[in-house]
């Protein structure tokens, strides 16, 4: 139970669900910019994770980590706001060492989750879900995904809206990677200022390489 009676214990799940999740975002991205390199690699890659029994696994433990991950932060935001009671503070000042983000997680926590649930919509359900149970929602063949990705972002306002959303994503990354492995016990002065720029060099890479597909969509429409 000290996981979640003990102030260790709770960063403790939110550091590792939180890495977890990371290690997905980088494997995810480096799969998406494929589509902008080579649709042909693009769809092998996704008749490779398609509807196959690992692919199948996998997706669920990310599920479970995904979930675990929101619901232990809402908890926690829970715990904070009950721990304050009725009053709250009398000082508004902000100290001036503490990050945006870090003041924000809940609420960029909230979009993040927002967006993903569109996304899990137009490609989760549309595509892997599509091909596991026969049941096409669209004209599209879901295993043809390149011609789907490069259909949806045909509409500017979805490349608009995920490129907000990957902002809202970089934000809590920046944060959220270094303050899970400062809650891991890397926190002494030597490494501390260096786990801060592998957080914001990974975020950026993650987020960079998302950002690029709805990038690339737009200047196409724009230039069209």
């Amino acid at each position: 139970m000290w996981l979640i009676d003990s102030p260790i214990g709770r960063k403790f799940i939110m550091s590792i669900s939180g890495i977890f999740l990371v290690l997905f975002l980088l494997f995810h991205s480096c799969m998406n910019i494929v589509v902008i390199i080579s649709p042909e690699s693009y769809n092998q890659i996704c008749a490779f994770l398609g509807a196959n029994w690992y692919a199948v696994i996998g997706s669920l433990v990310l599920a479970l980590g995904f979930v675990v991950h929101i619901l232990y932060a809402l908890y926690l935001s829970f715990l904070n706001l009950r721990a304050r009671g009725e009053v709250r503070y009398a000082v508004k000042a902000t100290p001036t060492d503490v990050e945006w983000s870090s003041k924000h997680m809940l609420i960029l926590g909230v979009i993040i989750v927002g967006f993903i649930v569109l996304h899990l919509y137009n490609f989760w359900f549309k595509m892997q879900f599509a091909e596991l149970s026969g049941i096409h929602t669209g004209a599209f063949d879901p295993q043809n995904g390149a011609a789907y990705v490069s259909s949806l972002f045909s509409h500017w306002i979805y490349c608009v809206l995920y490129i907000i959303w990957l902002v809202a994503l970089w934000l809590h990354l920046t944060h959220g990677v270094w303050s899970a492995l400062h809650s891991l016990g890397l926190n002494n002065k030597k490494w501390l200022p260096r786990i801060r720029v592998i957080g914001n060099v990974v975020s950026t890479i993650i987020v960079l390489m998302f950002m690029s597909v709805p990038i690339y969509y737009l200047i196409v429409n724009i230039l069209q």
